[in-house]
C-alpha cells in the first residue's frame, strides 16, 4: 500500500474538493478497517475534511474470461468492461453504458438504470478476501451491504450483446447536463421522481455560488466551475427540507457525501 494526493476537484465527476492525501490498496494489502473506500468518485461529493480515505490501486483493475465465467477486478472502469462485452459478445452489460466509473463502485451501491442493475447480473462479490455469492448479500435499489471491502466480482455469463438496447439507453442521457455533476442526487422515492419533486419546489435552475440545479434535469447538482462543497451541501439541503415541507416526503441522497 501507498498514499497518493488525489485533487477531487479535478477527479471527482462534481469537480468539488481539494487535495486530500489517499490510502492506495494493493494485492495482499491487509485492507484497514479505520478507512472508507472509494471507487473513481463519480457519485461522491467530498468536503476538504472528509474521513480517511483509500482506493484499490491498479492490481484491481483487470478482466478474465474463462469459459463462461467473467472474473473482473473492482478498480476496473465501467467503459473498459463495456468495451470488452461487446468485443466478446457477452450478453447484459449493455446498461453500463449510463454508468461512468469502478465496477467496485457500482456493486457497493448496486448502481443501475431504469431496471437494469449490477446485482441482477453479478454472480459472487469476493469481500475482504473471501467468495460470496449474491444471494448471501444484502442488496436493494442503489444499495448493497456489502459488511467489508469488496476487491473483486464474478459473473456466469452468455452470448448476445444487444447494440439496439445499448443505443436505447446511450439515449436516455438526452435528458442529462452535460457539464460536471456527481449524476443523480437523491434516489426516487416509492412511485415519484426525485427530479419531479425538485421541480415542483421550484428548485429547478436555483443556482448558489457556482453550484446550480440543473435546468435540464432537476435531480442533477452541477458545477458551473470552481463550485465549493458549502455551496452544494446548501443546495441539497435547501431541496431536502423544501420536498419534506411540501410532500411529507423525506428524500435520500443517492451521491455520497464524505
Amino acid at each position: 500500500m501507498y498514499f497518493k494526493t488525489i485533487d477531487f476537484s479535478k477527479f471527482s465527476s462534481i469537480k468539488v474538493g481539494v487535495p486530500i492525501e489517499v490510502l492506495m490498496l494493493e494485492r495482499n494489502d491487509n485492507i484497514p478497517n479505520d478507512r472508507f473506500i472509494i471507487g473513481h468518485a463519480n457519485n461522491l461529493l467530498v468536503s476538504n475534511t472528509p474521513v480517511p480515505l483509500m482506493m484499490l490501486s491498479k492490481d484491481f483493475s483487470f478482466i478474465e474470461l474463462e469459459d463462461d465465467i467473467l472474473t473482473v477486478g473492482c478498480a476496473t472502469p465501467t467503459g473498459k468492461l463495456l468495451s470488452f462485452a461487446k468485443k466478446n459478445n457477452l450478453a447484459g452489460f449493455e446498461f453500463i453504458s449510463k454508468l461512468p466509473g469502478s465496477m467496485g463502485g457500482m456493486i457497493a451501491m448496486n448502481a443501475g438504470v431504469k431496471s437494469y442493475e449490477i446485482f441482477n447480473i453479478v454472480d459472487a462479490v469476493k469481500i475482504d478476501g473471501v467468495w460470496k455469492s449474491k444471494d448471501s448479500i444484502e442488496y436493494g435499489y442503489r444499495f448493497a451491504n456489502l459488511n467489508g471491502i469488496a476487491t473483486e466480482l464474478r459473473f456466469n455469463v452468455k452470448k448476445g450483446f444487444n447494440k439496439a438496447l445499448l443505443e436505447e439507453l446511450v439515449a436516455l442521457r438526452s435528458n442529462q447536463p452535460k457539464i460536471a455533476s456527481a449524476g443523480s442526487t437523491f434516489k426516487n422515492p416509492k412511485d415519484d421522481f426525485a427530479g419531479r419533486l425538485i421541480q415542483e419546489v421550484g428548485l429547478k435552475g436555483v443556482s448558489k455560488g457556482a453550484m446550480q440545479w440543473s435546468d435540464v434535469h432537476a435531480n442533477f447538482l452541477v458545477n458551473h466551475g470552481n463550485g465549493t462543497f458549502e455551496e452544494a451541501k446548501y443546495l441539497i439541503d435547501l431541496a431536502k427540507e423544501k420536498v419534506l415541507d411540501k410532500f411529507d416526503i423525506e428524500l435520500e441522497e443517492e451521491v455520497k457525501i464524505l
